[in-house]
C-alpha cells in the first residue's frame, strides 16, 4: 500500500460538482457520522447508559493490540492511515447497524412466519447473521478495492483492511453483548467471576478477539489475489472475492452454531478448527511479507544501476531490522522530521520496486511511467537524510565475511607455500598483521553513489 508520493494529476478537465473529491469525502463522513449516531443510539437503547458505558470500557481493550498487530503486518508497504480510519469507522458504525437492523427485521421475519421463537434465533444467528454480517463487512473492501486501488496491491493489503474493518465491527458488537451482560448481573445480582459479564468478557475478548477478523480476512484475501491478477482474468478477479466471502460466511456460521454441538460444542470448534485456521492464516500473511521483502531486494537494484539508489540500499532496504536501525540513526541526529524523512524514503522505494514488479507483469498501468518518475523523484529529494541512515543500517545489518582458516602451528607437513619444513611453533603467523574483525563493520562497503541518471 503505497503512501508517497502523491501521484501527479492529469490536466484540468471540467467536472460536475458530485465529481469533486471534498463532495465525496463529505457524503462519506456525512454517511458514517450519521450511522455512528444511529447505532449509538441502538446500543444505549438496548444496554442503558450505564451498561454502555460499561461495555465500551470493555470492548475498547482489544482494539489497539489488533490493530497494532495489522498495521504491523503492513510495514513493508505502510498504507494511509485514512484508509485504515475509513474501514474502521465503516466497521463499527456503517456494517454494525446494517447487521442489527437487518438481524433483528429477519429473525422478527422467522419467528412470525413459523411461530417457533427459539428456532427463528438459532436460524438467525447460523444463517442470517453470517451471510449480513460478513457482506456489510465485505462492503468497505470492495469500496477500497475499487476507489483505492493504488493502495490496494496484494494478500497483505486485503489482510489488513479486512481485518481493521472486522475489528471495528467487533468493537461496537462487544459493546452491545457486555453491556447487555452487565444489565443482566444488575437484575440478578451477581458480580466478579461468576457474573454473565465476566464470561461474556473471557469468551469475547480474552478468547476470540480475533474472530470477527479472522472471518472477514478470507474475503481480503480474496480481494487480494484478485489485484494480483492480470487485466485479462475478468472472471477469475470477479470470483476470487466471492468465494473469499463464501468462506467467511461458512467460518461465521460454523461459529456462531458450534453452540448447537453440545455442552462442549464452542470448545470443540475452537480448538479443532479457529485456532488452526488463525495459525494458518497468521503464517500465510507472514510469508507473504516476507516475499514482499524479497521483492524490494530483486527490483531495487535496477535503480542502482541507472544511478538513483547506492549499492548498499536494496539490502537495506530489503530488511526490516536495518529499516527499524536507519530510522533509529535517523532519529539521533536529525530529530523527529529525520525518522520521519526515512520512512517516507523507505515508503517511496518499496513502492517503486513493487510498480516495477507490476510493471515487468503487464499490470502497472498505462501512467506507469508518470508514477515511476514521481517516486523517484521524491526519493532523490529525501536522499541527504535517508542515504547515511541506511548506510549506517546496511553497515550495523551485514553479515560478517567468512574468517580466514588459520594455519595449524606445525604448518604444512609435506611442504606448502611456507617453506619445505612447514612452519615453527613460534613463527608470527601471516594473519598477524589483520586487524581484528568487528562483526558490525564488513570489510568493504561499496557506498560510491555514481549520481541521478537524468533522462
Amino acid at each position: 500500500m503505497a503512501t508517497c508520493p502523491p501521484y501527479p494529476t492529469r490536466a484540468h478537465r471540467h467536472t460536475h460538482w458530485w465529481q469533486r473529491s471534498w463532495v465525496r469525502y463529505g457524503a462519506l463522513i456525512t454517511l458514517l457520522a450519521l450511522s455512528g449516531l444511529v447505532i449509538l443510539a441502538l446500543v444505549r437503547e438496548q444496554t442503558g447508559t450505564q451498561g454502555f458505558l460499561v461495555g465500551l470500557g470493555l470492548a475498547v481493550l482489544p482494539v489497539p493490540l489488533l490493530i497494532a498487530a495489522f498495521r504491523w503486518l503492513d510495514r513493508v508497504d505502510p498504507g494511509p492511515w485514512r484508509n485504515l480510519l475509513f474501514c474502521f469507522a465503516w466497521g463499527a458504525c456503517a456494517a454494525a447497524l446494517i447487521a442489527i437492523v437487518a438481524n433483528s427485521f429477519a429473525t422478527r421475519w422467522i419467528a412470525t412466519a413459523t411461530a417457533d421463537p427459539a428456532g427463528a434465533d438459532t436460524l438467525g444467528a447460523t444463517v442470517i447473521a453470517p451471510v449480513v454480517e460478513e457482506s456489510a463487512k465485505a462492503a468497505a473492501v470492495l469500496l477500497v478495492f475499487l476507489f483505492r486501488r493504488r493502495d490496494f496491491t496484494g494478500i497483505v493489503d486485503g489482510v489488513v483492511v479486512a481485518g481493521v474493518t472486522a475489528t471495528g465491527f467487533a468493537f461496537t458488537e462487544n459493546i452491545l453483548y457486555l453491556g447487555t451482560a452487565f444489565g443482566t448481573d444488575q437484575l440478578t445480582g451477581d458480580s466478579g467471576i461468576a457474573s454473565v459479564t465476566a464470561a461474556t468478557f473471557f469468551v469475547r475478548v480474552v478468547m476470540s478477539p480475533f474472530a470477527h477478523p479472522l472471518f472477514t480476512v478470507l474475503t481480503g484475501i480474496g480481494f487480494g489475489i484478485a489485484a494480483l491478477s492480470t487485466g485479462r482474468h475478468h472472471l477469475r478477479r470477479a470470483l476470487l472475492p466471492l468465494a473469499g466471502l463464501l468462506l467467511a460466511m461458512g467460518m461465521h456460521a460454523l461459529w456462531n452454531g458450534s453452540a448447537a454441538f453440545g455442552e462442549y460444542g464452542f470448545f470443540a470448534v475452537y480448538a479443532a478448527f479457529m485456532v488452526p485456521s488463525f495459525g494458518l492464516l497468521t503464517w500465510l500473511v507472514i510469508w507473504t511479507r516476507q516475499r514482499e521483502l524479497g521483492t524490494v531486494r530483486a527490483e531495487l537494484p535496477a535503480y542502482v544501476l541507472a544511478g538513483w539508489l547506492t549499492p548498499v540500499e536494496p539490502y537495506a532496504l530489503g530488511s526490516m531490522r536495518a529499516r527499524r536501525i536507519a530510522r533509529q540513526y535517523a532519529r539521533r541526529h536529525a530529530g523527529k522530521e529525520g525518522a520521519r524523512a526515512v520512512a517516507r524514503y523507505e515508503a517511496c522505494a518499496t513502492s517503486v520496486a513493487f510498480l516495477r514488479q507490476r510493471g515487468r507483469r503487464g499490470r502497472a498501468g498505462a501512467d506507469f511511467t508518470v508514477r515511476e518518475r514521481a517516486l523517484l523523484e521524491a526519493l532523490w529529494h529525501l536522499r541527504g537524510v535517508a542515504r547515511p541512515a541506511l548506510d549506517y543500517a546496511a553497515r550495523a545489518t551485514a553479515p560478517p565475511p567468512p574468517l580466514p582458516r588459520p594455519l595449524p602451528p606445525w604448518g604444512y607437513p609435506y611442504g606448502g607455500p611456507h617453506g619445505a619444513y612447514g612452519l615453527r611453533a613460534d613463527a608470527p603467523s601471516p594473519y598477524a598483521t589483520q586487524a581484528p574483525h568487528d562483526p558490525y563493520v564488513p570489510p568493504y562497503h561499496p557506498y560510491a553513489p555514481p549520481g541521478p541518471h537524468r533522462p
